[in-house]
């Protein structure tokens, strides 16, 4: 088995020798074997263990036993505890997820910090197996059909050369300590259920089952990397791409020749999941101003276009402009320039703001407009509100959330790349002049 260790790195590229690789241990046999291997190997590594406090003593039995094995191999570790219910109460998913979630977050987080070039995991191939029918039972694509990849952005999978069997054989052979997970055996979990029930069954029933399955995998994965490429393929015709948004042209989607399938793999790729992308895909006909999320995204369905942006705390934001600026680049790329007002020619261009400098109180602020606020438009010496503002004015959706002002003191001066105030108007009484240009690459 060892040899086929150091050979599955070498054939799938996985690492190169002098680079430092993480050890996600958790004292059970899998990552027991693959600490064993690392050592024999001479590889540099390092070991991190994660307590998810869900068994009690035996989950610190787990950290000691961990603990135990540092000691006597002489590795950089590094060990975190977590609550773990609470955290899936709070965020409303499964335990397992929970897990998951922590974990990935706390490799990487220590993988950055200690300057390691990657973050191995003890799956192998009955895991892949395992995950196939986890992810074809959830309602999945293609993608989640090739089950586990060998190697994943900084996460590699030294051990998806072997199966249970084997691994089980070359602990006992080579007298490698492990610690049991009782919840193994426990039926409350879906992969446990799988396991332990579903999957002796076809093997009863083939006995070249995991063969076969292994087989079909391996044949799926090639067919993934053709339908990637049509995929990207369809994706141009559809994608367009913003400095905020990734938009979705409704016809040309519609036009293809799989629009469902399209939208789907578009989505996923935003973290959308599957139900929410079949409330999409059925949107897609109805008026504007819906809106859908993801945890990390939320897409806003607008005049024949799907607008998916970032969920971010940019609304809360505020950036100033002090006396001397002559420049800003965040969050708008706003060019200042002083005149005199003599002679002066006023830009009447909706990005350009030509202003009183006299009647401007610094520093000006900048932030996104918010329900209630008003202004006097141009022209006008009666109040309105922004939100009236946008309607009269057609404005998208996209394009109103995406809207930012420029405040003196309580009052707005401008709206960026609209319309100004009349009370900073210029007037024959005006001395200096403020430009403030919004330069067309910053929309």
């Amino acid at each position: 088995m060892f040899d086929s260790f150091l050979e599955f790195i070498k054939e799938k590229q996985l690492f190169e020798q002098h680079q430092k690789i993480l050890l996600t241990i958790s004292g059970g046999i899998d990552s027991m074997v693959l600490l064993h291997l690392f050592e024999k190997s001479g590889y540099e590594y390092g070991i991190v263990h994660c307590n998810f406090n869900l068994r009690g003593d035996e989950s610190d039995g787990d950290e000691n036993f961990v603990r135990q094995q540092v000691a006597i191999h002489g590795v950089p570790a590094f060990f975190q505890s977590f609550e773990t219910e609470e955290y899936a109460q709070l965020n409303g998913i499964s335990i397992e997820m929970a897990a998951r979630e922590l974990r990935y977050r706390y490799f990487e987080k220590i993988s950055s910090e200690n300057n390691y070039d990657y973050i191995a995991t003890a799956h192998h191939l009955d895991d892949l197996i395992e995950t196939f029918f986890l992810n074809l039972s959830r309602k999945t694509g293609i993608k989640g059909l090739t089950g586990i990849k060998e190697k994943s952005g900084k996460i590699i999978r030294p051990l998806l050369f072997a199966g249970r069997k084997e691994i089980e054989e070359f602990a006992r052979e080579n007298f490698i300590d492990f610690r049991e997970d009782s919840t193994n055996s426990e039926m409350v979990y879906r992969r446990n259920f799988l396991r332990h029930k579903i999957l002796p069954l076809f093997q009863e029933m083939n006995q070249s089952f995991s063969k076969n399955i292994l087989a079909s995998i391996a044949y799926l994965k090639e067919t993934e990397t053709v339908y990637s490429g049509f995929i990207e393929n369809e994706k141009g015709k559809v994608v367009l791409e913003s400095k905020q948004d990734t938009i979705i042209d409704i016809e040309q989607l519609i036009n293809t020749q799989f629009p469902k399938v399209l939208l789907f793999e578009i989505l996923t790729g935003f973290g959308f999941k599957t139900a929410v992308i079949d409330e999409v895909f059925e949107a897609l006909n109805s008026d504007s101003g819906k809106q859908f999320f993801s945890k990390s995204h939320r897409i806003v369905k607008d005049r024949g276009r799907l607008f998916i942006r970032p969920n971010n705390d940019e609304d809360e934001r505020i950036y100033y402009i002090e006396k001397d600026d002559i420049e800003l680049f965040e969050p708008l790329n706003l060019i200042l320039e002083k005149h005199n007002a003599e002679n002066f020619i006023i830009n009447t261009e909706p990005n350009v703001a030509c202003l009183d400098c006299d009647k401007i109180e610094f520093p000006l602020l900048i932030r996104k407009w918010r329900q209630g606020d008003y202004f006097q438009p141009l022209g006008m010496t009666g109040d309105k509100k922004l939100s009236d503002f946008f309607i009269d004015e057609k404005l998208p959706i996209h394009e109103k959330e995406n809207t930012w002002i420029l405040c003196s003191g309580k009052k707005i001066v401008w709206i960026i790349g609209h319309r100004i105030d009349n009370r900073f108007k210029i007037t024959r009484k005006t001395k200096t002049v403020l430009k403030i240009e919004l330069k067309n690459d910053s929309i």
